[in-house]
């Protein structure tokens, strides 16, 4: 086995940003593993998406048209494993992402292959393939390696790797599927939109983001507010955000956005649940505010203060004025 396979992923007519930086996470590896770098897509329209997998660094484009043309968890199981058995690559790499966690570890056990979730470290070994994730809580990173498996499935997290810029040579290959005996196949009813908002998280330099520390959704307008002055896009951890103090726009985490493109981070009254950190945790400075002072958000902090984050705001709003 050789080579690196990675899935793109796709909704509503869009490439997943996280799509074009697998392919950043294996330009890292591919010289080291020897093998060409394939790019998997599905769907109905999976021909659409040829062009913009086509990359410097990326060999084959293996499109698997589907009756579909949007997600399904069982079919992209499928997919993968039906590539995976055609191209027999030594690495797989998945987007960690709500679709890509739904199917990925399914692809494992049947391939009987290593495993690793949330990865944003990678490197060869000995062994193959080296990774790199975070470990209770997010208090430690471990390294992961897998000796005796010819094949290696990684879900890698988003805003990590760089994506290649410009145009590649990839040659285009139909992948056939056989999907009449697939199971547990999902039926696609519509999409809920997002309320309108004027923001994007995955844009912002600066985010104040809040959780459930601020108590009471009449104490949002205050700390929007602050915000405001101090330059910075408001955003929320999940529980406000599913109990409507805020619109999902708003959101960071792995059901919310990624703060790719964040520099600062503030953090008040947010205990850092792992399914928030996935949003935030890579960012340079982290600023954390939160009374409990082993909040799991101290962990991936870069600063922290053990306060109340009324009286934190109280102080820095006397200082901005």
């Amino acid at each position: 086995m050789s080579g690196i396979l990675i899935v793109a992923e796709h909704t509503r007519g869009a490439l997943a940003d996280l799509s074009l930086e697998l392919i950043g996470a294996a330009l890292t590896l591919k010289e080291s593993l020897g093998g060409p770098l394939r790019a998997l897509v599905t769907g109905e329209t999976a021909e659409d998406f040829v062009s913009a997998l086509n990359r410097p660094g990326v060999d084959e484009i293996l499109v698997a048209k589907t009756d579909n043309p949007h997600f399904d968890a069982a079919v992209n199981e499928e997919a993968v494993v039906s590539a995976a058995l055609a191209v027999r690559p030594a690495l797989i790499l998945i987007g960690h992402s709500a679709s890509g966690g739904s199917f990925a570890a399914a692809v494992a056990v049947r391939l009987g292959s290593g495993f690793a979730a949330d990865v944003f470290g990678l490197e060869a070994a000995a062994s193959g393939v080296k990774a790199t994730r975070g470990a209770y809580g997010g208090k430690v990173n471990v390294e992961l390696d897998f000796p005796d498996k010819p094949v290696v499935v990684l879900t890698v997290r988003g805003a990590t790797f760089k994506a290649p810029e410009g145009v590649g040579g990839a040659t285009v290959t139909p992948l056939a599927l056989a999907l009449d005996g697939v199971k547990g196949r999902c039926r696609h009813r519509g999409f809920e939109e997002a309320p309108a908002s004027n923001i994007d998280i995955g844009k912002a330099e600066f985010i104040l983001s809040i959780g459930r520390g601020i108590q009471d959704e009449k104490n949002v307008p205050r700390f929007a507010a602050l915000a405001e002055k101090l330059g910075a896009t408001l955003g929320c951890s999940r529980p406000v955000a599913d109990s409507g103090w805020l619109p999902k726009p708003h959101q960071v985490g792995l059901t919310g956005k990624v703060a790719g493109n964040c520099k600062l981070y503030l953090a008040l009254g947010i205990s850092g649940a792992v399914q928030h950190q996935h949003g935030m945790k890579h960012v340079e400075t982290i600023i954390a505010v939160n009374t409990d002072a082993n909040a799991p958000i101290y962990a991936v902090a870069t600063h922290g203060c053990a306060m109340d984050v009324f009286a934190f705001a109280d102080a820095l709003e006397r200082r901005i004025g």
